[in-house]
């Protein structure tokens, strides 16, 4: 991943993204949708086309277009079958879904086009895994206190601190050595909301898992669950870089 970040083209870059959210869309409506192959086609395109219209350069009207489909959206499910109060509620995972992997994770190719894009996705990367690595050595050997234990019993209070820890330090290391061009506070600072983000981003998944009585959101990879189980602590913070940067370093 370092070697695509650093060297790849960007449309190279955009394809891996784009291919992600693909991936992280079928696992979504899999569980979101069981039993509705034909509703969980329709989802990915709906969510693949809210990937598509976020990322195209310079596209005049984008709200208009969103809009747009989501007109389309809404009226497709005035005909589909089963009670009013079913069809609205899977209409609702649809769009939570398709705007929730659709529009967010493709942040990552909004922060790649920015100055400097390459160091930021890199630097977003490292915080999360270093904090990821960390809270769960340390939650599995120290962790006792539940951190939400309705959402995610694995998760504990001790590896939420070693997640912030670890992300505040790599973010340090970062400031010292490929970010030097910009203030170290402000760095370790970004490091510390990165963190939080996170944590919070894995917990909605969490979340989402819960709800649809799931462990994992599939197991495309024993062991370590689904592809939207790797992503989900990636995207809040790509949301939040890519729009911190954009206000303060634009």
């Amino acid at each position: 991943m370092a070697s695509i970040v650093g060297w790849a083209k960007p449309w190279i870059f955009t394809t891996l993204v784009l291919s992600v959210s693909v991936l992280a869309l079928y696992e979504y409506f899999a569980m979101a949708l069981p039993g509705h192959p034909g509703e969980q086609a329709l989802g990915m395109l709906f969510g693949s086309t809210v990937a598509l219209l976020s990322v195209i350069p310079d596209l005049s009207d984008r709200e208009l277009w969103l809009s747009l489909l989501l007109i389309l959206s809404f009226t497709g499910y005035l005909f589909v079958g089963g009670s009013l109060q079913e069809r609205l509620t899977r209409l609702a995972w649809m769009v939570l879904g398709g705007f929730y992997i659709g529009l967010l994770t493709p942040s990552w190719i909004s922060l790649f086009r920015l100055p400097d894009g390459r160091r930021w996705v890199f630097f977003v990367l490292l915080v999360i895994v270093a904090g990821d690595t960390s809270g769960y050595l340390v939650g599995k050997r120290f962790g006792v206190k539940k951190l939400a234990p309705q959402i995610s019993p694995a998760k504990t209070v001790a590896g939420a601190w070693a997640y912030t820890l670890g992300s505040v330090v790599a973010g340090a290391i970062a400031a010292r050595s490929f970010l030097v061009a910009y203030p170290f506070l402000e760095i370790t600072a970004l490091a510390l909301l990165l963190a939080g983000l996170g944590q919070l981003g894995d917990l909605f998944e969490s979340l989402l898992k819960r709800v649809f009585a799931v462990k994992d959101s599939s197991a495309l990879m024993p062991g370590h669950g689904g592809v939207l189980d790797r992503l989900d602590s990636l995207i809040f913070p790509a949301v939040f870089a890519n729009a911190y940067l954009k206000v303060f370093h634009s």
